[in-house]
């Protein structure tokens, strides 16, 4: 009986998560200012990008929170699977665009952790171009998106691991103010 309670707690605080990654991802700002293509394939690729900081963030973390962490990539899986289904997409084209997404999830995120760890802002912005913008975005409007990046990444280094696993996951707010800076200077 009491480990059923954890397991629905630890449950909760997975879907609590997603949830957030998902609810930031989908912040009106990004497809307004940020230039992000207010498509599924552009929703999709800021839920990647909110998630990749928070599974940076805990990747560095403790078994518990790698399992976590590992927790909130299945459940993000396995709704998207859900969604497609929904869709009235069939089992076999399910199973190849979530391999498809998988595959591109771990490239994007493969990209972003070699960008932050070699203090490569051109490198991020050249990933976010192809990958988000689909070579055709604004540089201010990229820029912004890197300096959001690194204020999300840190924001998250600063919240305490326990409140991350939680579920009590907090997003620094986008700023538009570099973006219109950026574009009066151009």
């Amino acid at each position: 009986m009491i480990f059923g309670f954890f397991r629905r707690h630890k449950d909760t605080s997975v879907r609590t998560t997603y949830e957030r990654i998902v609810a930031q991802a989908r912040l009106p700002v990004f497809y307004e200012h940020y230039g992000i293509p207010d498509t599924s394939e552009g929703r999709f690729e800021m839920i990647v990008l909110h998630a990749f900081c928070v599974f940076q963030r805990l990747s560095g973390e403790d078994k518990a929170s790698r399992k976590f962490a590992q927790a909130v990539f299945d459940y993000f899986f396995q709704d998207m699977d859900q969604s497609m289904r929904e869709l009235g997409i069939g089992d076999e084209g399910v199973r190849k665009r979530v391999r498809v997404m998988v595959e591109s999830f771990y490239g994007r995120t493969t990209s972003y952790m070699q960008a932050l760890e070699n203090r490569d802002d051109l490198a991020l912005g050249d990933a976010f171009m192809r990958n988000i913008y689909g070579n055709d975005g604004e540089v201010v409007a990229i820029k912004a998106l890197v300096h959001y990046m690194h204020d999300v990444v840190d924001g998250l280094a600063a919240m305490p691991t326990s409140e991350i696993l939680a579920g009590d996951v907090q997003f620094v707010a986008p700023k538009t103010e570099l973006i219109r800076e950026n574009a009066s200077d151009g």
